[in-house]
């Protein structure tokens, strides 16, 4: 379960860092290394990284009900 929640948590910064190449220079890295938003390989990508982003929901709400999360409780204890 722990290799899943880092393979999605890299999904989801792949997909942020790709977002912001879009909004600040009109790049989108993954359809240009997949062969275009078309293309079925961007399109897997472009599902896996959303996908990722719901399978993190279920860690984030957990660290919601304990009332911190785990690098807040790590910065406390310092």
């Amino acid at each position: 379960m722990r290799a899943l929640n880092i393979i999605t948590l890299l999904l989801i910064i792949v997909g942020g860092l790709n977002w912001l190449l879009v909004g600040l220079a009109d790049f989108d890295l993954v359809a240009t290394l997949f062969g275009g938003q078309d293309s079925v390989l961007a399109t897997i990508v472009y599902t896996l990284v959303g996908l990722s982003a719901i399978w993190q929901l279920v860690p984030f709400a957990k660290s919601l009900s304990v009332g911190e999360t785990r690098a807040e409780a790590n910065l406390t204890h310092r």
